[in-house]
């Protein structure tokens, strides 16, 4: 199933100021669960041996990030809308998928426990429940909703580096950095012992961004005007707006002459520089300084649990070591944190379902424009993830792993159709080649052996 293609011309590039944005948010909802939570405890059981993982990871991830963003550059068109021109059942598959990950409302359990540490008691469920509600109505009211997401992110981004940098001066010391660096270096390929592939998948689909989270580039560079995305209608409320986003059906293509291949230079260099400042290297000094920051406090203790109640005794620790201030800023920024990550993932599966729903199969509804159903979409995430803590799944360490393992395999699918994709779907010179597609079959192979491993892992055990 092919959708027709219209010839529009490339917009002028926009400074890359203004393109700053895209990668912010997708950091913003990256830095949560494994930055805060499952790297820090990684590091806390295991030591400094897996850092190596993480910084591979990053970079494995930039190179399928933009993979994700050329396409929609080039087309105005999502690559889950992509996928679906071969076969709608790619799009079921990716929704199901995305479902299925970002159902389990780990990352606003998490947060909402951390907040009872900070306030001294109170009940995570009813907390998290309220959260998410608070999350639905904001959403619903936001009249550009990725404006609304990209200020609460870039917030989010800004106290953490913030915090970060206030540890940095008053807690790591100068032998745990040295550690952090021979570790990456001589422990390379390895894996420290009572660290499970489980734990491995769990923490690489939470290194920066994972699974479904990534293919949402393509909708947040749309909104923000790159490339053919120009062409395309935002996202707006249909409570508060006016405009309809597209619903990605249309794909645009432009004139491959010397003015356009110009700019689509400039378009591509500056969307690269941006995602490598704003999610790389944001999300490389945030897992690395974390991290650090567990070895310092938490490496080689026995009472650890596998919960979020080691950041409880982190917070003491702080408190003990420089002051009550710092336990406090702490908590408070795990968990504005783990919120603002919960309220970006309910954006992110409502882009991608009511972008595949509209496009294959209500195109011609006048009733469900993409608005209403990216609005039922966030409202349904809501309902199911409060019903499933109100049925007495309230772990939250456990429902990460849940999530973070179903990313990485989602990862692993993706970045197989994104080869075909971008090699033969796209005009032959804005077409993916050289190092660019080598980087791919490499986070092919990379996703491909964790999960294989966990799978033998798990099939050993029974």
């Amino acid at each position: 199933m092919l959708t027709e293609t219209t010839t529009r011309e490339l917009p002028e590039p926009l400074s890359l100021r203004r393109m700053i944005g895209p990668g912010v948010v997708a950091v913003g909802i990256g830095l949560a669960a494994g930055e805060i939570i499952l790297w820090p405890y990684l590091t806390a059981i295991g030591g400094l041996g897996l850092l190596w993982l993480a910084f591979t990871t990053l970079a494995v991830q930039f190179v399928i990030n933009m993979e994700i963003e050329r396409y929609t550059l080039a087309t105005g068109q999502t690559v889950v809308a992509g996928f679906s021109r071969w076969w709608k059942g790619w799009g079921v598959i990716i929704c199901l998928a995305g479902a299925f990950q970002y159902v389990w409302p780990g990352w606003a359990t998490s947060g909402s426990t951390v907040f009872t540490y900070l306030i001294g008691g109170g009940d995570p469920v009813w907390i998290t429940v309220a959260t998410l509600v608070i999350i639905g109505v904001l959403l619903s009211l936001s009249k550009v909703v990725y404006r609304t997401v990209e200020r609460v992110e870039a917030v989010k981004v800004a106290l953490t580096l913030f915090f970060l940098a206030v540890v940095v001066v008053f807690v790591i010391s100068l032998s745990t950095w040295g550690d952090g660096a021979k570790a990456t270096v001589t422990e390379f390929g390895q894996i420290p012992d009572g660290i499970t592939f489980t734990m491995l998948l769990s923490a690489i689909g939470a290194a920066g961004a994972g699974g479904v989270h990534n293919l949402v580039l393509s909708n947040w560079i749309r909104d923000k005007r790159y490339g053919m995305g120009a062409h395309v209608p935002r996202l707006i409320s249909p409570i508060t707006g006016q405009e309809e986003a597209a619903g990605g059906g249309d794909r645009y293509t432009f004139p491959l002459d010397e003015t356009s291949m110009g700019r689509w230079k400039v378009w591509w260099k500056r969307a690269n520089v941006e995602h490598l400042v704003t999610f790389v290297a944001v999300c490389f000094v945030t897992i690395g300084v974390m991290s650090l920051l567990a070895y310092e406090t938490l490496f080689g203790r026995g009472d650890l649990k596998s919960d979020p109640s080691f950041l409880r005794i982190q917070g003491e620790i702080f408190a003990d070591e420089v002051g009550p201030w710092l336990k406090l800023l702490f908590l408070a920024v795990a968990a504005v944190s783990l919120w603002a990550a919960a309220m970006g993932l309910l954006d992110i599966i409502g882009r991608v379902a009511s972008d595949f729903l509209r496009r294959n199969y209500l195109a011609g509804s006048a009733r469900w424009t993409e608005p209403r159903i990216y609005l039922t979409v966030v409202w349904a995430e809501i309902v199911l993830g409060s019903a499933i803590l109100l049925a007495g799944f309230t772990q939250p360490l456990g429902l990460l792993i849940v999530s973070t393992c179903a990313a990485s395999v989602v990862t692993l699918l993706y970045s197989i159709l994104l080869v075909k994709l971008n090699t033969r779907d796209l005009p032959a010179p804005v077409r993916m080649r050289g190092w660019r597609l080598g980087g791919m079959i490499v986070a092919i192979g990379f996703y491909g052996f964790f999960a294989v491993a966990m799978v033998v892992t798990q099939l050993d055990k029974l």
